[in-house]
């Protein structure tokens, strides 16, 4: 060392602190990869990817090779840093040389050889990761019995603390896929991210939610006066009817209008050939998320079904076209004349059909008011007042001050809702 001039020492120096910046910046480009476009690109051919997801496999017999080489840099960069120090600043004490020279060289390390390098691969990490991929393969193999010795010893000092390596959490929860999908950003529209954030919701919502309600379920009595049947049927704007006996709970089966129309073509048409032209009732059990029933009828090749309660009582109504429409959006269209369940009012307010569904409500116009109870505003309405309101009654739910409108048959009918949510005033 005697021998090596100061200058040529420096250059040393500096090659040691650029190689330990390049192990402190492969540890960090390696663990800030993104595993799954790593996965993705390994699957398709990417011999960089495919090399840098072989190093990640043994993740331990990674850190100890780079904390290896790092560490043993780091110990001759100290060396020669103090033999350095001691050259110069001699006239000064042995001592205080070899404090002055390792204060410098620790600053030196934490600017170019820690923290720069290292901030620079947590924000690139893909053109850290893939070159150095290269020279860590390299260097795995001379270093390898050194590094499966340190893993034995790390490795069984972890089972002392009874930490077991092979239960490693690498799948994404149900929350944590609805953040990536949040957070993809303009990789994907924001029409799509609704999309696949709706189909992550549909185990989170059960065919209550968005079931056509049994007062709402149009429907042919079988027992009507057979001119009536005929106009219904010829004048119905649904593509499958419900025939029933008297009420509903009697139902007997839905009708295709494909088959109505079949039916009228031929001379004898009667409520005999109707009734054999009746297809089966599918019931469904109220509180079954949508992504099952969505399944049950790809599975059974239906469309429609009847939802029921433990009774077996007819609650509701449910469609494929419902569960699609949760998906993606409203997309079916009708011969309805068309109507609105909630009409703006030029001071703000909403003038709202209470038969609306509370979920549609909120997602339509970013209210939060609560959906673990009753499916509509009335129920909502009724449950808050414990009472059937008067007429003008005004009061505030959930924040947002309404006034009833309309009540008939023992139902709010139509109610004013400000738009606004009431918050409490801070106190001072």
């Amino acid at each position: 060392m005697d021998e090596i001039s100061t200058n040529t020492l420096l250059i040393i120096l500096a090659i040691l602190i650029c190689i330990s910046a390049f192990f402190s910046s492969s540890e960090t480009g390696m663990m800030s990869l993104n595993k799954y476009k790593l996965r993705h690109l390994a699957q398709n051919g990417d011999k960089s990817a495919k090399r840098v997801q072989d190093l990640l496999e043994k993740p331990d017999r990674l850190i100890g090779l780079i904390l290896i080489g790092n560490n043993l840099v780091n110990i001759f960069a100290a060396s020669i840093a103090t033999f350095i120090g001691i050259r110069l600043l001699g006239h000064l004490g042995e001592a205080l040389a070899t404090t002055i020279s390792g204060i410098v060289l620790t600053v030196v390390i934490l600017i170019f050889a820690e923290v720069t390098p290292k901030t620079l691969a947590a924000y690139f990490p893909e053109k850290i990761a893939y070159p150095a991929s290269i020279i860590l393969s390299a260097l795995l193999l001379p270093f390898y019995p050194f590094v499966w010795g340190l893993n034995q010893v790390t490795n069984g000092v972890l089972k002392l603390f009874r930490i077991n390596l092979d239960n490693r959490e690498d799948s994404l929860t149900h929350e944590e896929l609805k953040t990536v999908v949040n957070e993809a950003g303009a990789l994907i529209p924001r029409r799509h991210q609704d999309m696949l954030l709706s189909v992550l919701d549909l185990e989170n919502v059960t065919v209550d939610d968005i079931m056509i309600p049994r007062s709402e379920i149009v429907g042919i009595d079988i027992n009507d006066d057979w001119k009536d049947i005929v106009k219904q049927l010829t004048h119905g704007t649904h593509t499958r009817i419900l025939l029933y006996r008297d009420t509903i709970d009697d139902a007997v089966g839905f009708v295709h209008s494909r088959d109505v129309l079949r039916l009228l073509s031929k001379t004898q048409f009667s409520k005999e050939t109707l009734l054999r032209a009746v297809r089966e009732i599918y019931f469904v059990p109220e509180g079954t998320p949508l992504n099952v029933q969505l399944l049950k009828f790809q599975r059974n090749k239906i469309r429609i079904g009847l939802v029921v309660d433990e009774y077996g009582d007819i609650q509701g109504l449910i469609t494929l076209e419902d569960i699609l429409e949760e998906i993606v959006g409203d997309f079916t269209t009708t011969m309805d004349l068309p109507t609105s369940n909630t009409v703006k009012q030029s001071d703000g307010s909403f003038l709202v059909d209470a038969s609306s569904n509370i979920r549609d409500l909120n997602k339509q116009f970013k209210w939060k008011l609560p959906e673990d109870g009753p499916r509509t505003l009335n129920g909502l309405i009724l449950e808050h007042l414990e009472d059937i309101p008067n007429q003008n009654i005004c009061f505030r739910l959930s924040g947002y001050p309404m006034e009833v409108l309309e009540v008939k048959d023992n139902m709010v009918k139509q109610v004013k809702v400000m738009a606004a949510q009431y918050r409490k005033p801070r106190k001072a």
